[in-house]
């Protein structure tokens, strides 16, 4: 075997996220986005001792457990999902396997056989209530999907930094999305003004927010660009958005738009972020209800994606933590506080910490809103926090980004000594890394289960409760 060579086979098996493999010459070879059973060509890249890497040329045919009509009309184009063409429940099966693959060898370690028994240790992965339609927001990009092509508007193509598809059919979101994602398209194209070109900086129209709340059904739609506005000298900017909320507020939406805002933004890096937020149209916030609880959501709040998943995921969380309520419970990366307020009956004192100090404002009002008075909030980086926290905690929460928590962070972590702590991660990788660091320092796994928060995608959330072993 070697570089450029081109091979076809059959794929047997798939490691996350989302790397189907297959034996050539004894060989291990990965080819990106290719599903198992699926007869494909591909061409080998990087080669490592016993291994390769390969890159997708044609799907020759497909697996048997494929059905393409469950499928949206983007997928294998549109970079956002993955097994879209795969029944549900094999979805899940593959999820549970590569998480199970990447946890036994920090169990297998430590001697923790009974990690991967059936209940009480393992509680299986819970499917999501809603396997379509169940995301409550969405970041689209303007740009083109060829270059200087029509205007598109949705989700970078599969492996392009550049390309944008147009989804229009995008299942995993409600019809509203579709609605306003295919109004918004469709005024700026009349408008003809042009989007935001990475490379040279140039240009106007860069993002589309879109967030709505499943319970109350409000929306949130925030049109993001430049300020490099450049109307034709008869229409000012101020009637053009004037018009854009018209046209949204004409879309027919089965939601209640409870505003429209115009988001600044000059940052060069490719992100949604607001240099200034104009309010077009309504407020800035809306309402969501999670487990008897109410949160106010802003345009960057952080809060799960999908609200139907996340009271299954924080029923768990809240399950754990009721087996052993705690005077102090600190709940690490609290982002917009969910965790810690509905874990509050469970604790004397609950004490978040969040770098992000919008998320940390809203923590506080949302708590305010639910009558929770024993709930403090943080803005600090965790690392630097612990050192300036004088109450010590008899339980920890962690619910880190995806890169999971930062090893010093982690090192002091340990160092509390408590005897229980409950560890949320939404990327197995980091979760099988810094488990081996906890286990190595007594921690046992006492519980865990996955909870499967992105149907159509090759992510999944575990919740893992972990025991001081004395």
């Amino acid at each position: 075997m070697k570089k450029r060579d081109i091979y076809e086979g059959v794929i047997e098996g798939m490691d996350f996220p989302d790397k189907g493999w297959l034996y050539v010459e004894d060989r291990k070879v990965t080819v990106k986005y290719a599903l198992p059973g699926q007869k494909v060509r591909f061409r080998v890249g990087k080669m490592k001792k016993g291994k390769a890497e390969a890159a997708l040329l044609e799907v020759l045919e497909p697996s048997a457990l494929e059905n393409r009509a469950e499928a949206c009309l983007h997928a294998g184009i549109c970079g956002g999902c993955l097994y879209q063409t795969l029944p549900y429940e094999e979805q899940l099966r593959i999820k549970e396997r590569q998480v199970r693959g990447l946890l036994r060898p920090v169990m297998e370690k430590y001697g923790e056989a009974s990690f991967f028994e059936k209940p009480p240790v393992f509680g299986g992965i819970a499917p999501s209530p809603q396997s379509c339609g169940y995301r409550n927001k969405m970041e689209f990009s303007f740009g083109d999907i060829m270059k200087d092509g029509p205007l598109a508007l949705g989700m970078h193509r599969r492996g392009s930094f550049y390309d944008i598809v147009t989804v229009t059919d995008c299942r995993i979101v409600h019809e509203d999305f579709r609605r306003i994602l295919g109004t918004t398209l469709d005024f700026f194209a009349r408008e003809g003004l042009p989007f935001y070109r990475k490379m040279q900086h140039t240009g106007y129209l860069r993002h589309l927010l879109v967030r709505k709340a499943a319970k109350t059904g409000q929306i949130l739609v925030c049109l993001v660009t430049s300020s490099q506005y450049e109307g034709d000298g008869q229409r000012p900017e101020e009637q053009m958005l004037s018009d854009f909320v018209k046209a949204i507020l004409a879309a027919g939406c089965q939601g209640t738009i409870a505003g429209v805002l115009h988001i600044v933004n000059d940052s060069l890096a490719d992100v949604v972020q607001s240099d200034r937020t104009d309010i077009l149209y309504g407020q800035d916030y809306f309402y969501e209800e999670l487990l008897g609880l109410r949160f106010k959501i802003t345009p960057f709040s952080f809060f799960q994606t999908n609200s139907p998943g996340a009271e299954v995921l924080y029923s768990a969380v809240r399950e754990y933590v009721g087996m052993a309520s705690a005077p102090v419970i600190f709940d690490l990366y609290s982002g917009t506080g969910t965790i810690a307020q509905l874990i509050a009956p469970a604790a004397g004192q609950v004490i978040g910490v969040e770098i992000v100090e919008e998320a940390v404002q809203a923590a506080r009002e949302n708590a305010a809103l639910n009558g929770l008075t024993n709930c403090t909030f943080i803005a600090a980086d965790v690392l630097k926090a612990l050192d300036e926290i004088p109450q010590r905690p008899d339980f920890i929460v962690l619910d880190p980004p995806r890169e999971g928590v930062h090893p010093k962070a982690l090192k002091k972590i340990v160092e509390y000594g408590v005897e229980r702590m409950i560890y949320i991660s939404c990327k197995p990788t980091s979760l099988a890394r810094d488990l081996d660091v906890l286990m190595a320092a007594g921690y046992r796994v006492e519980k865990w289960r996955m909870v499967d928060m992105f149907p159509g995608t090759g992510n999944v959330e575990c919740v893992t409760l972990l025991q001081k072993n004395n």
